[in-house]
């Protein structure tokens, strides 16, 4: 049998597709890493996570058991993918593509040489390359050092451009649409699959009529009735809302490898005096926390402070995570902003910018007064504004007021 070719042309096939953002856009991200690579002397930088390559490339990959990746150096950027998803790759990225088949193991780093040529010292994600694709590289590239180039990638990705910031205000508007499409669908004996289902198709629809040049994939909805409330990331399951059930509704649409967040604490019909008594404490500690979302504070203090209020009502051994972070490009499959999150061993000072959320979250265990696990989140976006300091992109409403849910 004769050698297969390790390298497959997907090159125009078809036309580039309409990106997210500009070409200034994308050029300034380039531009930017590639200022730190020739101040570390790094001659070229193999990204290979979601949020890396999607954030440099516009290209957002299915991992699928295949290895991708996006080579900057300091002349151009070339995405790297698997054969079988033939043109959609290079007409995606902001540069240029090559594509490995998979008729021998090692054509990945066969197409990774193509690109990196003679460099000697590459820029690659510590946080993201596992032991086996480590010990690959260095086979692959003897003589070669590797340096960490993930936590200066992550540090660009704190500050949001314009066109960022617009892009994810539209997310945030089509998660307020989410929220009202699950309130929409509760009622007493419905199983919370079909209130998520609802939410979730009202978000694509409305992704694909925002951006009709867009992918759709990944948007989904969280929700949660009951004991399924005790932790912020639990799956959807067949269980039916029961009266008096405290309830999460978690909204994540999804374009473009950004993702944004609505939640929120419901009730079914009605809640007990402890369950509104609890659900207003959290409805403070979360109004509190956006007036320190401002440019100067450091999220270690912001964290500390928020401490403090559930502390005063006994509360504080009953918080559940962080305070919240960093929004950006980030999935629940794939990385985040770890350096830019609301807590207390974080020294992260916020700069205008950032895009951040405030969602303070209690749980209660079950069999106490008041059980259940009680959330709000909001998205705000840190401005130079004297006045204020931020802007709440979030418009969907909170607390007792609002939500209990009565049909």
């Amino acid at each position: 049998m004769s050698e297969r070719e390790r390298l497959q042309n997907y090159v125009g096939n078809g036309e580039k597709v309409k990106p997210t953002f500009s070409a200034a856009e994308m050029q300034r991200r380039q531009d930017a890493i590639r200022a730190y690579m020739a101040q570390e002397n790094i001659d070229a930088a193999l990204f290979t996570s979601y949020h890396c390559v999607n954030y440099y490339s516009d290209f957002l990959y299915c991992y699928f058991g295949r290895r991708y990746g996006l080579v900057i150096d300091h002349d151009k950027a070339t995405s790297i993918s698997a054969g079988i998803d033939g043109g959609q790759p290079w007409r995606r990225t902001f540069g240029d593509n090559i594509t490995y088949t998979d008729w021998q193991k090692d054509n990945y780093f066969y197409a990774v040489r193509q690109l990196v040529g003679g460099a000697k010292r590459i820029g690659i994600e510590f946080d993201h390359i596992n032991l086996d694709t480590m010990d690959l590289l260095k086979k692959e590239f003897p003589g070669v050092e590797f340096v960490d180039i993930a936590a200066a990638s992550m540090r660009q990705r704190f500050i949001k451009s314009p066109e960022e910031i617009a892009h994810i205000t539209e997310m945030t508007r089509i998660a307020d649409l989410g929220g009202a499409a699950c309130v929409e669908a509760i009622a007493v004996g419905v199983p919370e699959h079909e209130v998520a289902l609802h939410s979730t198709q009202t978000m694509v629809r409305e992704i694909a009529r925002t951006w009709p040049h867009g992918e759709l994939m990944d948007t989904w909805t969280w929700f949660q009735s009951g004991i399924n409330t005790d932790g912020a990331h639990n799956p959807v399951t067949s269980r039916k809302i029961e009266r008096g059930d405290i309830l999460s509704l978690n909204c994540f649409p999804m374009a473009a490898g950004y993702y944004v967040a609505l939640e929120r604490t419901l009730f079914a019909e009605e809640a007990s005096d402890e369950h509104i008594r609890l659900w207003n404490i959290n409805c403070e500690v979360h109004d509190r926390g956006k007036e320190l979302l401002v440019p100067g504070n450091k999220c270690s203090d912001i964290a500390k402070e928020l401490n403090e209020i559930y502390a005063k009502h006994d509360l504080l051994q009953y918080r559940s995570f962080g305070y919240g972070h960093s929004f950006g490009v980030l999935c629940h499959y794939y990385g985040r902003e770890a350096g830019l999150e609301l807590r207390e061993d974080c020294e992260t000072v916020l700069e205008p910018g950032m895009v951040i959320s405030m969602e303070p979250m209690i749980t209660i265990p079950e069999g106490q007064p008041g059980a259940g696990g009680y959330r709000e989140h909001d998205i705000l976006v840190i401005t130079d504004d004297n006045n204020k300091g931020n802007r709440n992109i979030t418009g969907f409403p909170y607390g007792p007021d609002h939500l209990i849910v009565r049909k």
